[in-house]
C-alpha cells in the first residue's frame, strides 16, 4: 500500500481530441469527431503584443517593444464544441470585458533550447481559443506597476475548441 503525499488530488483539465472522419456514404465529405483520448492541459502560455494591429490599438509601438509571455491557469479553460454551445458567464468585477481570437498550439513533448528545425516535433496539434481580458482591471494594475493576473486569469477566461492533431491540419510558413 503506497500513500500519496498529497492531501488530495484535483483533476487536471483536459480537452477532447477531434479527428477527421469520413463516411462510407460520402467518402469525399468529412466531419470532425471526438476520439476516445483527451489532451491534458498542464500550462497555458500566452504571447502578448505579437499582433501588430492590436499592439497599435493598445497604444504600443510594435517596432520598439518585443512580444512577451504571460500565463492563464489551466482551470480557466471552457470547452466549446460544435455540438454544444458553452455559456461563458460575464465575469465579476469588470465593466470592460475584451476578447481576442487566438490560435492555440498544443505542446506534447518536453524540451529546452529547442531549435527551429525540431520545434514541430513538440507540437501535437491546434485549437482555436478566445483570450478574455478584464481590460479595466488590467489598465489599473499597469498604472500601479502591479501584475495583471486577475485581469487575464479569471474563471472561464480561456474558451477553446477541441484539439485537432497537426497531421489533420495544413498550417504552413505562409499561414
Amino acid at each position: 500500500l503506497t500513500m500519496s503525499k498529497l492531501l488530495f488530488n484535483l483533476p487536471r483539465p483536459s480537452v477532447p481530441i477531434f479527428t477527421r472522419a469520413t463516411t462510407d456514404a460520402a467518402p469525399a465529405a468529412s466531419s470532425w469527431t471526438a476520439t476516445p483520448s483527451e489532451f491534458p492541459i498542464h500550462r497555458i502560455y500566452c504571447v502578448g503584443r505579437n499582433y501588430r494591429e492590436h499592439a497599435i490599438e493598445m497604444g504600443h509601438n510594435p517596432d520598439r517593444e518585443l512580444p512577451f509571455f504571460f500565463q492563464k491557469p489551466a482551470d480557466a479553460t471552457v470547452l466549446c464544441t460544435p455540438a454544444s454551445i458553452s455559456n461563458v458567464p460575464y465575469p465579476m468585477a469588470t465593466s470592460s470585458l475584451h476578447y481576442e481570437a487566438e490560435l492555440i498550439v498544443a505542446i506534447s513533448k518536453d524540451g529546452r533550447k529547442i531549435s527551429a528545425d525540431t520545434a514541430m516535433e513538440h507540437v501535437y496539434g491546434y485549437s482555436l481559443g478566445c483570450d478574455l481580458t478584464k481590460r479595466d482591471l488590467q489598465a489599473e494594475a499597469k498604472k500601479m506597476g502591479r501584475p495583471w493576473d486577475a485581469a487575464k486569469g479569471f474563471d472561464s477566461s480561456c474558451p477553446l475548441t477541441p484539439i485537432i492533431p497537426k497531421e489533420e491540419i495544413k498550417i504552413g510558413d505562409d499561414t
